[in-house]
C-alpha cells in the first residue's frame, strides 16, 4: 500500500501534464501580444474521429471575410451541381421576313453567368463573333428595332446593400447583374505628373459611352494604387479619390463597368455592324421586366464553363465578381427574380435542413466583403466535416481549395512542414481581418480547421504568421500524445 499513493501521483500528475500540453498551442496563441485585443473564433477537429484538437471560442461569430466563399460554392455545387453551366439566350421579338428584316428587337437574355468575356476565360471575347453567326444564320440582315441587354432575371440592386461607400465603383465590388461582361470591369489609364498635382485620365478599356469622372486624385510619392473610385450601379458618373505614385505615364488603375448589360449591348450591335447587319436603333439595356411585353424566340444559347470551374476560380483566386453571381443566382431555386435575401433564404435553409448551428451564421453577401457578415468556427468546421464525408460533390469541392505553399491564395503561406502540401483551405482578409478553413491531410491524420481573427494590433503578415505558429503547434502536440 505505501507505493499506492506516489503511483496515483505519478498517473495524475502525467494526466495533467497532458491536458496542459493539449491547451498550449490554444493559450499560446489567444495570449499573444498580437492579439491581446483581437476577437478570435478557432477549432481544429478529427475528421475520421470526431474528436476535437484544438478550440477556442468556437461557438462565437466572427467577421469572416472570403472564407465566407466556402458556403456560396458548396452551397452552389450542392443545389446545381458540378456540370451545371449558365445560359444566356439569343432572342428576338416578332417575325423574320422573306427579306431578313427582323420586325422587333434582338434581346441578350442574361442567365446570370459571371464569365462572359472574363479575363479569365481563354479566349475570352470570341463569342461575340459566334453570335453574331448564329444571327446571320438565323435569316437576319436588318433589325428594324435594336439590342437590348435583358438583365432582369436579377433585381436591379447591383450593389449589395451591406457594402460600404467605399467600395461601391471599385472593381473588386463592381456590380452584380442578370448580365455580366469583361468582369464587370474597366481599366482607367492616368498619366500623372509631379507631386501634387491632379493625374490626367487618358483613356478607359473598355470605352464607355456618356462615362463621366469627378477626378479628386492626387501625384505623391506613394509606390502603389490607392486610386479609389465610388459611384452608384447604373449612374455614368464615378468619383476618385485618393493616390497614384508620381511622374508615371499610363499608369493603370481598374474600376467597375457601371451598366455592363448596356456595354454588351453596345458591343453586340457594333459586331453585327461590322458584319453587314443594319440595325434601326440605338442598343439600350433594360433591369427589370416588363409586364404584358411580346413573347420571344430563342435563337441561340450560350452555355458557361462548368460550375465546378466557377468554383475553383471563386476558391482558388477568391473572386468576389464570381461568388456574388453565384450567390445571387441561388435565390433562383425557389423565387422568380435572384435578389440578395432570397439566396440568404435558400442557403441558410439548406445547411438547417442537414443540421449545421446556422443560428451561428450571419451572411448577408457570397463573397464576404461586407463587415456585417459573421460566422463561427464550429459552422465553418461542420461545413467542411459535410462536404467530404457526406456531399456527393465532395470530389469538386475538394479540389476547388488552392494548397498551402503550392497554390491560390495561399500559395506563399502554410509553405512550411508539416503544412506545406498538406493543408487545403480557403483565405480571408479585410482590413484588420484574417481568416482561414479547410483541410489538413496528414499521413496518419486528417484535420478540419477555421481560424478566425478579427481587430488585431498588428501588421497583418504577423498575424499570419502566427495563425500558421499555431496549426504546426497543434499538429506537433497531437503527434506527441
Amino acid at each position: 500500500m505505501k507505493y499506492l499513493f506516489p503511483l496515483f501521483f505519478v498517473l495524475f500528475f502525467s494526466l495533467s501534464l497532458v491536458q496542459i500540453s493539449a491547451q498550449t498551442a490554444v493559450e499560446n496563441f489567444v495570449n499573444h501580444d498580437l492579439l491581446r485585443n483581437a476577437t478570435i473564433s478557432l477549432l481544429v477537429r478529427d475528421l475520421d474521429t470526431g474528436e476535437t484538437v484544438a478550440e477556442y471560442r468556437a461557438n462565437n461569430s466572427a467577421i469572416p471575410a472570403s472564407t465566407l466563399k466556402l458556403i456560396t460554392s458548396a452551397t452552389a455545387l450542392e443545389l446545381l451541381g458540378p456540370n451545371y453551366r449558365f445560359r444566356t439566350q439569343l432572342q428576338i421579338s416578332g417575325t423574320i421576313d422573306e427579306n431578313g428584316v427582323l420586325n422587333g428587337n434582338l434581346y441578350i437574355f442574361g442567365g446570370g453567368d459571371p464569365t462572359l468575356g472574363s479575363a479569365r476565360v481563354p479566349n475570352n471575347r470570341e463569342f461575340l463573333s459566334g453570335w453574331s453567326r448564329e444571327i446571320r444564320r438565323a435569316g437576319i440582315r436588318h433589325i428594324n428595332g435594336s439590342i437590348v441587354g435583358d438583365a432582369s432575371l436579377f433585381d436591379n440592386e447591383g450593389v449589395n446593400p451591406q457594402w460600404t461607400w467605399e467600395t461601391i465603383g471599385n472593381s473588386h465590388a463592381s456590380g452584380t447583374f442578370g448580365i455580366s461582361y469583361l468582369d464587370n470591369t474597366a481599366r482607367v489609364h492616368f498619366n500623372s505628373g509631379a507631386r501634387g498635382t491632379t493625374p490626367t485620365i487618358t483613356r478607359v478599356v473598355p470605352e464607355i459611352p456618356g462615362l463621366e469622372f469627378r477626378n479628386y486624385l492626387t501625384s505623391t510619392a506613394i509606390g502603389r494604387d490607392s486610386a479609389n473610385f465610388s459611384g452608384a450601379p447604373l449612374s455614368n458618373v464615378r468619383a476618385i479619390h485618393g493616390e497614384i505614385p508620381e511622374n508615371r505615364p499610363n499608369f493603370t488603375s481598374t474600376m467597375d463597368i457601371p451598366d455592363p448589360a448596356l456595354l454588351l449591348a453596345q458591343h453586340l450591335h457594333n459586331r453585327l455592324i461590322a458584319d453587314g447587319v443594319a440595325i434601326a436603333n440605338p442598343p439600350s439595356a433594360m433591369y427589370q421586366p416588363v409586364v404584358g411585353s411580346a413573347e420571344r424566340q430563342t435563337i441561340h444559347t450560350h452555355h458557361s464553363l462548368p460550375l465546378s470551374w466557377i468554383s475553383a476560380e471563386i476558391n482558388m483566386r477568391s473572386n468576389n465578381h464570381y461568388s456574388e453571381h453565384v450567390f445571387r443566382y441561388l435565390a433562383l431555386q425557389r423565387d422568380q427574380i435572384a435578389t440578395t435575401n432570397g439566396a440568404m433564404r435558400v442557403i441558410r435553409n439548406h445547411w438547417q435542413q442537414r443540421g449545421l448551428p446556422v443560428d451561428q451564421l450571419f451572411m448577408f453577401d457570397g463573397s464576404g466583403l461586407s463587415r456585417v457578415n459573421n460566422v463561427s468556427a464550429e459552422f465553418l468546421v461542420q461545413l467542411l466535416e459535410y462536404m467530404q464525408t457526406q456531399s456527393e460533390v465532395s470530389d469538386e469541392f475538394f479540389e476547388s481549395l488552392p494548397v498551402g505553399g503550392k497554390s491560390g491564395t495561399i500559395a506563399r503561406i502554410f509553405a512550411r512542414a508539416p503544412l506545406g502540401g498538406n493543408t487545403h483551405a480557403k483565405s480571408g482578409s479585410l482590413r484588420r481581418i484574417r481568416g482561414y478553413a479547410g483541410y489538413i491531410k496528414l499521413q496518419d491524420r486528417n484535420l478540419t480547421f477555421a481560424v478566425l481573427v478579427n481587430h488585431f494590433n498588428a501588421p497583418p503578415a504577423q498575424i499570419v504568421r502566427e495563425i500558421e505558429n499555431f496549426l504546426k503547434a497543434v499538429i506537433e502536440e497531437n503527434q506527441n500524445q
